[in-house]
């Protein structure tokens, strides 16, 4: 399944046996025998998950009495809190930190007979408990509608304060704080101060909806006084404070739904049949300054379901319309909402699991919709799952409690499944945004990419992996990665994806209502500025060097470069990315790349560095400049580490290399491939075509390739492709023809009338500075043609005319045919002056007698004589 759930906590392993052992020993306890547990079992039920993780829980022993207990999820231990000796139905219980105290509202049981116990006209009894020790019992309140309880806990680096605050959620819409202050008596007995005063304050009223945030200690409801549905947010601060966060509208209709809470426990259990027919709503932040507010409406067709997504993080909405399939598929559970840190899980069981991207929402792609096709998705859990603390799932119809996380073999294999290009897209991001163990993970997804380069139309597999794996080893760094940094490669999508249609509407921004912000809430803050004001988006693109990469290539090529301070800055930035991937560990390669000096890819990288380090300090403020530097250096290494780098599993770079490895493993290739004097096989043709692929992925992302990487691409091009298709790819600027490449070309092969024309072809494409040297390999009077002709060029190019010499041996020249005469005359008096002595600096010596007698057979030939 795409969810892997760990279970945390049983009440059937973790609960069970303690209460069993407890009993058998006669301690603690009330009650009768184990037997009478077991058939009391059913009422065993989790009731509250606290802060620190520590699970309250309930059941009621042989004489119908409630009983709480508490588990400690740090020591794994089981406590005994207090027992109600009443038949009472619990409907929300809570305890404080010190477990000095607790709170427990409770209603009387109706059972046929029995006696009401209660005041009269009080439905509802809230009690505060003395418990450390067992002493006094306050009631707080007494009265004809349900009451929810929750203690305030402080953050964990923070003292424990005398004064314990209690929030109480009120069925009659609204919301109160009670201080409660406690004092310490003989020891260790805790008993609270003037408990027939307990200071209380009105939060909020007028509500229909509430959640709490257990691990950021946050109150969300929903007011309805302006008739029209608005959320708040409540922030409980350590310095016994609250604040009203921030208000944000939303266009949903609650008025006639009835009152809910969410995450104040679980109260009573509820008909799993009615769930579906009741309008869910939960809110979710993460760290990174994500608000996203999840709503399905009243389930009202067995066809189709409707939920919504409200990212107000990135200003807008997303309402989703799934197909249910045939009407006999009824839909008898309620929808829930998951948060998973990057994503949001919406789960229908039996019908479809879809991950919604948080970070990324913009394209559908980048999300990934499951149906109840699917064989993975039946084994998650059925019931009714709540969102806890972290990553905590409680099933509360079980007891059981979970650890969720994305399931990295699953979604490994569905990679390898014949599913669309955007399930695959979406499935890689959600392998990649696990986080653990990337070096298996990147080492699954290249065996992947090596198996599968061609069969994707919608999106370059390559070029995603690049810049996905990059965004998400640097984006752990800071929250504003998602938006400086590329995420993915495709940047529209417009296929629409089977089972699933979307509409994409605008929303109102939340406003503020504090102006000092910390933590999270300034990581929001930051979120809606940039709604507000970036536009367009400020994700670096590499292409923005690219003309001054080719400026300075250009520059190099006529000698004006510009300042060498400016020059040297840039090769300095690429030394400092080789110097940090050389530092890693290697192992020795298969694939033979030769290690040639590439001055123009290190050009690049350094451009590379120096644009976004740029990028970053403009849009980073208040983030140390060396922190930045490190960040640009490796996300550097990342990028562009396949580049210069030896391959280093334990570093996750290397990723061209990384593919051409497996391809040449999984091919059996040996680097005998190197030679020209053997006929291509099927393998290298395979090889060939994963280069090409790879090629055209890094040059549409303008990123530099392996020292070596166009050699070898050539010399297999040789071997697999026809002279035609050959030449075309050269002209076409794909096969990149290298001094080493043609070296070898022309020492390896040997003069036949195909390799002639093979060598032929490619010397006349060369650039004149490697041209001049190939062909002085090339032991053939075609290559004696060029050398001629390159060096009568040269001669000629600044050549003004002189006086005739009167040095000039001009005897020795003599023929019949004047023209010729003459140019010779000219090149031998070039040649004897001042003026064709810098042409010879650095070439090799090219006399007149050389350029006659190829001047004479060229003409020869032209003539057909």
């Amino acid at each position: 399944m795409a969810l892997r759930l760990v279970t945390d906590f049983d009440l059937g392993k973790d609960v069970l046996p303690w209460l069993r052992a407890q009993r058998a020993a006669g301690a603690g306890v009330r009650g009768g025998g184990a037997g009478v547990l077991e058939n009391n079992y059913e009422s065993l039920r989790v009731l509250n998950v606290e802060r620190n993780g520590n699970i309250i829980y309930t059941y009621k022993d042989d004489k119908g009495n409630v009983v709480f207990g508490l588990y400690d999820c740090q020591t794994r231990q089981n406590e005994h809190l207090y027992t109600f000796e009443k038949d009472l139905q619990v409907v929300s219980c809570s305890v404080n930190s010190e477990r000095t105290l607790l709170a427990a509202s409770l209603v009387q049981s109706t059972k046929e007979g029995r006696k009401n116990e209660l005041q009269p006209g009080s439905k509802c009894l809230t009690l505060l408990v003395e418990i450390h020790p067992v002493n006094n019992v306050k009631v707080l309140k007494a009265v004809d509608s349900y009451v929810w309880v929750q203690f305030l806990y402080p953050h964990v680096d923070s003292r424990s304060f005398p004064e314990t605050r209690l929030v109480l959620i009120s069925e009659e819409k609204y919301i109160e704080q009670f201080h409660i202050q406690v004092i310490q008596e003989d020891g260790n007995r805790v008993v609270i101060k003037n408990s027939g005063n307990v200071p209380k304050e009105r939060i909020a009223e007028d509500f229909v909806w509430a959640q709490w945030d257990t691990a950021e200690q946050r109150l969300y409801y929903i007011d309805l006084k302006r008739s029209r549905s608005t959320l708040k947010c409540i922030q409980f601060c350590a310095d016994e404070n609250f604040n009203l966060m921030f208000e944000a509208p939303l266009d949903i209709s609650l008025s006639d739904s009835g009152f809910k809470l969410v995450n104040f426990g679980c109260g009573y259990l509820q008909d799993q049949e009615k769930l579906c027919r009741y309008p869910t709503l939960c809110v979710f932040t993460n760290r990174t300054g994500s608000l996203c507010v999840c709503y399905s409406p009243k389930f009202d067709s067995w066809e189709q379901i409707t939920y919504s997504v409200f990212y107000f993080h990135k200003g807008y909405s997303k309402t989703f319309t799934a197909a249910l399939g045939s009407s006999h598929s009824r839909v008898t559970k309620g929808i829930t909402f998951l948060n998973l840190d990057y994503y949001v899980a919406v789960y229908l069981p039996g019908h479809f699991f879809h991950l919604l991207n948080i970070q990324h929402p913009d394209l559908i792609c980048h999300s990934l919709f499951l149906t109840g096709n699917n064989e993975g998705m039946d084994m998650l859990p059925h019931g009714p799952l709540q969102s806890l603390l972290g990553s905590l799932v409680l099933d509360w119809c079980s007891g059981k409690l979970y650890r969720a996380s994305l399931n990295q073999s699953y979604l490994l294999g569905l990679l390898w499944d014949t599913r669309p290009d955007c399930e695959k897209m979406a499935v890689l991001h959600c392998v990649l945004s696990c986080g653990r163990d990337p070096e298996f993970l990147e080492a699954q997804i290249i065996q992947w990419i090596s198996e599968n380069i061609s069969a994707y139309h919608s999106f370059d597999p390559i070029q995603e992996f690049i810049i996905a794996s990059s965004y998400w080893s640097i984006y752990p760094e800071t929250s504003n990665m998602d938006k400086l940094l590329p995420y993915s490669s495709v940047l529209t999508w417009n296929t629409e994806i089977p089972g699933i249609s979307l509409v994409t509407e605008e929303i109102t921004l939340p406003l503020m209502k504090v102006h000092s912000f910390k933590n999270y809430w300034e990581k929001l803050n930051a979120n809606l500025e940039y709604v507000k004001y970036s536009k367009p988006p400020l994700h670096y693109n590499n292409s923005m060097v690219r003309s001054e990469w080719h400026s300075l290539i250009s520059e190099e090529k006529t000698g004006k470069r510009r300042s060498k301070a400016y020059v040297r800055n840039i090769l300095d930035n690429a030394v400092k990315v080789i110097s940090n991937l050389e530092a890693r560990n290697s192992e020795p390669r298969v694939t033979p790349l030769l290690q040639e000096e590439d001055s123009h890819q290190r050009l690049l990288v350094g451009l590379m560095v120096s644009e976004l380090k740029d990028h970053l300090s403009r849009h980073l403020q208040g983030v140390e400049k060396k922190k930045i530097e490190q960040m640009v250096l490796d996300y550097s290494s990342k990028l562009v580490g396949f580049a210069f780098c030896f391959p280093s599993p334990k570093a996750q770079l290397d990723v061209i290399c990384q593919i051409l490895e497996t391809s040449w493993r999984k091919h059996n290739l040996h680097p005998s491939v190197l030679h020209f004097n053997r006929r291509a096989s099927a393998a290298e043709s395979a090889v060939f075509h994963i280069m090409t692929r790879i090629l055209e992925a890094t040059n549409s992302l303008f990123l530099p390739l392996p020292p070596g990487f166009h050699t070898l691409h050539t010399i297999l091009g040789v071997r697999c492709l026809p002279l035609h298709n050959l030449l075309h790819y050269i002209d076409g600027g794909v096969l990149l023809l290298t001094e080493t490449a043609v070296t070898k070309l022309m020492q390896d092969l040997d003069n036949t009338e195909k390799n002639e024309k093979l060598k032929f072809s490619i010397v006349v494409r060369l650039p004149p500075l490697i041209g001049q040297k190939v062909c002085r390999l090339w032991d053939h009077p075609m290559s004696s043609n060029i050398i001629s002709r390159n060096h009568v060029r040269r001669l000629l190019q600044n050549y003004k005319k002189q006086p005739q010499s009167s040095i000039t041996d001009k005897s020795s020249f003599s023929m019949e045919f004047l023209p010729l005469n003459y140019f010779i005359e000219t090149l031998t008096e070039i040649e004897s002056s001042n003026q064709g002595l810098d042409a010879f600096i650095g070439h090799d010596n090219v006399d007149a007698k050389f350029v006659e007698e190829a001047a004479l057979k060229h003409t020869t030939m032209l003539l057909g004589l």
